[in-house]
C-alpha cells in the first residue's frame, strides 16, 4: 500500500508537472505573438521562392493545386465554409469561393483580422493576392485573365471577419452559430498555436465542434517544425507534428480521413525564416 502510495504520489507530480510546463509554453506562445508583423510573415512565406509560379516544386503552387483537387472532386458542399485561423491570408479561399456563397474568416490577432480587412475593402496598401488569383485561375482552366473576376467573388462571399481561440470550448466565442458549418479549412494553425500535442488534439477537437456530421474538414500544416519568425526577433514557437500523429488525432476526433498529401520542401525553399521539413494536407469527413 506505502509503494502504491508513492507510485500515486509519483504520477501526480509528472502530471503537475507536464500541466507547469504547458502552461508555460501556452504563455510563451502568447507573449510571442503580441509581436507577430504580417507583413514580415507575409513576404517570409508569400514571395518567391516559396511562391514562384514558374516552378513545380514551390510551395504555394502545391498548396494551391491540393485545394483545387478536394473541392474539384464534388463532395464539399453546403452553404458555410469556417476558415480557422486565416492569418493575414486569404490565397487558401480561392477554390472555396466558387463553392461556398457564405465563407467566415476567423484569426485571434486582430492584427491579422485587419490586414484581411484591407484586401477585402480593395485598399491600395493590401498585400498584392493577384498572381495567386491568376493561378487559380489557371488551374480552374480559365486563364489568368478571369482573376478580377474570381477576386470579386471571393469578396463577395467572405461576409465576415470575426476573433476565434481554437482554445475555447467554443472557439467563437460569444459567438454562437445558428447552425454547424458545412466545411471547415485551416492552414498552418493548430500546430503553431498549441504548446503540445494534447493541447493540439484538444484545439482540434474544439474546431471540429463548429462541423456538422458529415462535414468536411481540409487541413494545411506544418511538419517537423519547432518554430518560424514572424518580424525582427519574433520567434514563434511550433509543437513538432508528422503524418502518424495527424492522422490518429483526426480519426481521435471523429473524421475519416479521405486524402493525405506530404510535401518535402526541397533545399531551395529553406530560406531560414522557420525549420519545417514538410507540409500536409488533408481532407478529411466528420462521421
Amino acid at each position: 500500500m506505502e509503494r502504491q502510495g508513492q507510485r500515486d504520489r509519483e504520477t501526480q507530480e509528472r502530471q503537475a508537472g507536464s500541466q507547469t510546463d504547458a502552461q508555460a509554453r501556452g504563455s510563451a506562445i502568447r507573449e510571442s505573438y503580441q509581436k507577430f508583423d504580417p507583413r514580415a510573415y507575409l513576404e517570409n512565406n508569400y514571395t518567391p521562392p516559396r511562391a514562384d509560379f514558374s516552378r513545380p516544386d514551390s510551395i504555394v503552387p502545391w498548396k494551391l493545386k491540393c485545394l483545387r483537387e478536394a473541392f474539384s472532386q464534388g463532395d464539399i458542399s453546403g452553404r458555410t465554409l469556417i476558415d480557422i485561423g486565416s492569418g493575414p491570408t486569404v490565397y487558401q479561399l480561392l477554390s472555396a469561393c466558387e463553392f461556398f456563397p457564405e465563407i467566415i474568416l476567423t484569426d485571434y490577432l486582430e492584427v491579422n483580422r485587419q490586414e484581411l480587412q484591407r484586401w477585402l475593402r480593395n485598399e491600395a496598401d493590401a498585400f498584392d493576392w493577384t498572381p495567386y488569383i491568376q493561378h487559380a485561375c489557371e488551374l480552374e482552366g480559365k486563364g489568368s485573365s478571369a482573376w478580377p473576376v474570381k477576386a470579386a467573388l471571393l469578396r463577395s462571399v467572405a461576409s465576415q471577419v470575426i476573433p476565434v481561440d481554437v482554445h475555447c470550448s467554443n472557439p467563437l466565442h460569444p459567438r454562437v452559430l445558428a447552425e454547424p458549418a458545412d466545411c471547415l479549412l485551416s492552414c498552418f494553425c493548430l500546430e503553431a498555436v498549441s504548446p503540445d500535442r494534447e493541447s493540439f488534439q484538444q484545439a482540434l477537437r474544439n474546431v471540429s465542434s463548429l462541423l456538422r456530421p458529415g462535414g468536411h474538414c481540409l487541413l494545411i500544416g506544418a511538419l517537423d517544425e519547432s518554430f518560424y519568425l514572424a518580424g525582427e526577433g519574433v520567434r514563434i514557437p511550433v509543437v513538432p507534428v508528422d503524418q502518424p500523429f495527424v492522422s490518429s488525432s483526426l480519426q481521435h476526433c471523429g473524421f475519416q480521413i479521405l486524402t493525405f498529401h506530404t510535401y518535402t520542401l526541397p533545399p531551395s525553399m529553406k530560406v531560414g525564416v522557420d525549420d519545417v521539413a514538410g507540409i500536409f494536407f488533408v481532407k478529411a469527413k466528420k462521421m
